[in-house]
């Protein structure tokens, strides 16, 4: 059965953008104009995701996400006018997953939807923790730890972090993070890992770890320092 998602903008040519796309894709989509009208076809008929708006008037999309996240916690992928940290930062804190900056490439968005449901529909196992110095990712809970200081990541930047864990001495390009956390034969800018890599480099460096990932510079990234 298909995936359905659900679109709210109260712009009608983007929701447009976004059906067109993702119904090309194979989704079922419902839309919505206004964050009161999102809870209340959310509420009728649940989504598997639901992509977001931020800048709407009356009930803008971070409260809105707050008020599905005390009853759900279904997938949300943000879109946001301004390619600003305190966006993301708040977009995240409020739940979300993943964000997108308009305007957008409907191929990305439509890959980075697929990204977060095959990580949401990803089987549980008994032991998927990955433990590095003070780092602990618990794959099976989605749960990041730094010295028992939890760090909320969304889907991407989880996987993206965990691919580096795993192998701490590596050094991994942006074309490889790309294939390894969206699957090959995706047409990526480097810009987009460059992103989740900033957003958990933030996170991490208020907990007191400023170099959890590092640059090697003409070559990609690592695994850093992770103990304070």
């Amino acid at each position: 059965m298909a995936n359905h998602i659900l679109i709210v903008d109260d712009d009608a040519r983007i929701r447009d953008v976004v059906r067109f796309a993702l119904e090309d894709s194979g989704f079922q989509t419902t839309e919505a104009a206004t964050g009161l009208d999102a809870l209340e076809r959310y509420s009728d008929h649940p989504a598997d995701l639901i992509v977001l708006d931020i800048g709407m008037p009356d009930m803008d999309g971070l409260d809105t996400c707050r008020e599905l996240r005390r009853t759900s916690s279904v997938p949300v992928l943000f879109l946001t006018a301004r390619d600003e940290e305190i966006d993301r930062i708040l977009g995240f804190q409020t739940g979300g997953d993943d964000y997108v900056t308009k305007p957008f490439s409907p191929r990305e968005l439509v890959l980075r939807i697929k990204a977060i449901l095959a990580r949401a529909a990803a089987p549980t196992q008994k032991d998927t923790a990955t433990v590095y110095q003070d780092l602990r990712l618990d794959e099976t809970a989605h749960r990041c730890t730094l010295a028992d200081a939890e760090v909320q990541l969304t889907g991407i930047e989880f996987a993206v972090l965990s691919i580096l864990a795993k192998s701490p001495d590596r050094v991994f390009s942006r074309s490889q993070l790309i294939e390894l956390v969206y699957g090959q034969n995706t047409y990526l800018s480097g810009r987009t890992v460059d992103s989740h890599i900033r957003n958990i480099r933030q996170k991490a460096r208020i907990l007191g770890y400023p170099d959890l990932i590092q640059t090697v510079h003409g070559v990609g990234v690592k695994l850093g320092d992770c103990q304070c």
